[in-house]
């Protein structure tokens, strides 16, 4: 038998059928829940359920782990009774199509040592409609699906921008530096994810990426300057050493056209001729900024990172409803998932 979801405060309802998870039966029927990586491991899902009860047949329930003891990962969770849910809905991705699409490589750009710079190119007459910060899967012959954010703001989708890091032993992210020729075609789908920029809030934004999280970061912010956002940002860049920067002449080009524009790149392991800030990431943000309760915050990057930061600054003030986040995940080249550092494996 379907069981009846509501949620809170939205007040929306949808019918979950049998063995279907909440997650996927709220998309079918329009509802904006969050979501990130969609394999029970970036807990960006996690809702709380006030009433009711749920059933984990797939056994991945990491995420749960340092969540409210009432949290529900949605996209696992599959009901076995009516529930109830407070979640904090994202209206601005539930009418969007997520589509399949055949594309064409345009153009690889190397950006540095390890991060390859795509640009896919759609049929004549077709466009993505998404929105900053989403991400796409690529479906590969087997079926196997590897998932990279848009780097690219939606008023400029003549092409999809991505970046793609170079993982060790990935066999996807090695095809593509070392033996994908431009123009080859591949097939996406898309657009997916809710880290997305949340327009309707009037709180000063920190964004915090760690490796080729600034991919999604670049597109919000690209978007920010293009419907003139009146909002200060901060944007912390975590990498380990100077090399592992790129596009390092953009950041002076957005600092010109957003007023209160500010980027801070930091070093894990840094260089000695090295002048600029050092150590975690999100300790530098701390550091600037040791009460973080009347921001909004956007992490993107590895789960170590996203997780740390979670921590810190809900110790420090932030309520977890303020934080948005992208976890990518590595995953063995068996498995369908998300699974990159802005990136992919």
């Amino acid at each position: 038998m379907s069981f009846k979801i509501r949620t809170l405060p939205a007040e929306h309802r949808f019918d979950v059928e049998p063995g279907e998870n909440i997650l996927a039966a709220a998309m079918r029927q329009g509802v904006g829940l969050p979501y990130g990586c969609r394999d029970g491991k970036c807990g960006s899902c996690a809702v709380h359920l006030l009433e009711g009860r749920v059933d984990y047949p797939s056994g991945q329930t990491e995420a749960l782990e340092g969540q409210p003891a009432d949290s529900c990962l949605t996209c696992q969770a599959v009901p076995t009774s009516d529930l109830l849910l407070r979640v904090r809905e994202v209206p601005s991705v539930a009418h969007i199509e997520v589509r399949t699409l055949p594309c064409r490589v345009s153009r690889k750009e190397r950006l540095n040592h390890d991060v390859m710079r795509l640009f896919l190119k759609l049929p004549e007459n077709q466009r993505l409609r998404f929105l900053a910060g989403q991400y796409l899967d690529f479906i590969l012959r087997d079926g196997r699906r590897r998932a990279f954010s848009i780097a690219n703001a939606p008023h400029d989708d003549a092409e999809i921008e991505l970046h793609v890091r170079h993982v060790p032993g990935g066999e996807f992210t090695a095809y593509v530096f070392d033996s994908m020729p431009e123009k080859s075609i591949l097939r996406i789908q898309g657009p997916m994810g809710t880290f997305v920029l949340r327009e309707d809030s009037d709180r000063p934004i920190i964004m915090m990426g760690g490796g080729t999280g600034f991919a999604p970061l670049k597109g919000m912010i690209e978007h920010a300057i293009h419907i003139g956002l009146d909002r200060p940002i901060a944007l912390y860049w975590g990498v380990r050493t100077q090399r592992d920067l790129y596009l390092t002449d953009l950041p002076a080009t957005w600092a010109r056209q957003l007023p209160g524009f500010r980027f801070v790149p930091v070093l894990s392991e840094p260089d000695p001729h090295w002048q600029g800030r050092t150590g975690f990431v999100h300790m530098a943000v701390l550091e600037d900024h040791p009460d973080p309760s009347g921001f909004d915050l956007y992490m993107s990057g590895p789960p170590v990172m996203v997780e740390a930061g979670r921590v810190a600054f809900e110790d420090a003030g932030l309520d977890r409803d303020r934080m948005f986040s992208d976890a990518f995940e590595y995953a063995a080249d068996t498995k369908a998932t998300k699974s990159n550092d802005g990136g992919g494996i």
